[in-house]
């Protein structure tokens, strides 16, 4: 198969059954919703891109929200027949929906394993009762455990997040929980530090998060921690097994072509080096109904500048531990990243071991990763 026709598709399911403290993701929670109504306005946008990706081939499909294990199971399925009629699909095309522990149980999980769904992403955030209420969840850790357990029987890979660097959060005891969270992991984790983003209940609150210091010493203990463990990392905040890692999200590090389906979804669709950008309409409502009635919720789509691509692919890049193939960067950009990048900057961040360089890589270090919106901000700016 040709890798430089394969693509991903992104479908954005936009509904919580809470919004929690922390989220600053398009998600919001609806007391009635027409599962129909929804299901049509997705076939619509689907076929609408189809129109111009038709030579495409579909390597990944990632149901995300919001809480997507909210949706109809029959409503998944009749996504993925229609994208299976619309575009040639690989033979092991990876399928994830992302699901929570409140809101899934056993036969929930068979039916979307029954739908097509064939990797499942549980939203845990915190083995630890304390943590999770602070976090606003709606599970508890018996209940999330018992999610990982019933997941594991029915679906060929599985993956759970937790948050740390929570207030008040030591050493000591993130790397208990750390440990709980191993014995129980099958081949991916995703551990991501606490970040108060603008405009979450946490920020509005003034909730701070574990100061650097004790941010840093956690990060260092989690890489330590999950090498030994056997999963290490490949890109910042996720850890796998060799060919356990998230073929999606390498999509989006690797700089590759996905569609970006439903309220607030991106997409990049690449024509012979240029790369266009698309963002829908972000609330609901107003995406739902362009979608029944122009067939796309579309509010903006424009070229990126070769600078705007540069800076997209370094972003990305870099976050991932094998880094930035120069030959791939070529194949995407036809311009060769050493020369659109100032040569004494990457040294200068070089020298002092924020990032390697050689003849077909530019990658950071563990300490460039561990401070890598400084290295970017210096790199790029």
């Amino acid at each position: 198969m040709n890798k430089d026709l394969e693509m991903g598709i992104y479908i954005h399911w936009p509904f919580c059954e809470k919004k929690c403290p922390y989220c600053d993701f398009n998600s919001h929670v609806r007391d009635n919703i027409n599962h129909l109504k929804w299901l049509k306005a997705y076939l619509n946008e689907l076929r609408y891109y189809a129109s111009e990706t038709s030579e495409r081939v579909i390597s990944s499909v990632f149901f995300g929200g919001g809480t997507p294990s909210l949706m109809k199971p029959s409503v998944i399925e009749k996504i993925l027949d229609e994208i299976q009629s619309l575009w040639h699909c690989s033979k092991d095309m990876e399928v994830t929906a992302e699901a929570n522990p409140s809101s899934s149980e056993t036969q929930l999980f068979k039916d979307f394993r029954g739908a097509g769904i064939n990797r499942l992403s549980v939203g845990v955030q915190s083995l630890n009762n304390q943590s999770l209420m602070f976090l606003g969840r709606l599970h508890n850790a018996d209940d999330a455990r018992k999610a990982i357990k019933a997941a594991t029987k029915i679906f060929p890979k599985i993956s759970f997040d937790l948050i740390y660097a929570l207030p008040g959060q030591t050493p000591i005891t993130w790397k208990k929980e750390l440990a709980s969270a191993i014995k129980i992991a099958e081949g991916h984790l995703s551990l991501y530090q606490l970040t108060i983003e603008p405009g979450t209940e946490f920020h509005k609150k003034r909730i701070k998060a574990a100061n650097e210091d004790i941010g840093a010493a956690l990060f260092e203990l989690t890489q330590e921690i999950m090498d030994n463990a056997g999963l290490p990392a490949y890109e910042i905040s996720n850890h796998a097994k060799k060919g356990q890692e998230s073929r999606h999200n390498l999509i989006y590090w690797r700089g590759g072509d996905y569609l970006g389906i439903g309220p607030g979804a991106h997409g990049r669709i690449t024509h012979a080096y240029k790369t266009e950008m698309m963002h829908n309409y972000r609330e609901p409502e107003i995406w739902l109904n362009l979608a029944i009635t122009k067939k796309y919720g579309q509010q903006k789509r424009a070229a990126l500048s070769k600078e705007e691509r540069r800076n997209e692919l370094v972003l990305m890049g870099l976050r991932l531990i094998e880094g930035i193939s120069l030959d791939h960067f070529n194949s995407l950009t036809n311009q060769h990243l050493t020369k659109i990048i100032d040569k004494n900057r990457i040294t200068a961040l070089a020298d002092q071991g924020y990032l390697t360089l050689n003849n077909t890589v530019l990658k950071t270090t563990v300490a460039g990763r561990q401070r890598l919106n400084a290295v970017l901000t210096y790199l790029l700016t």
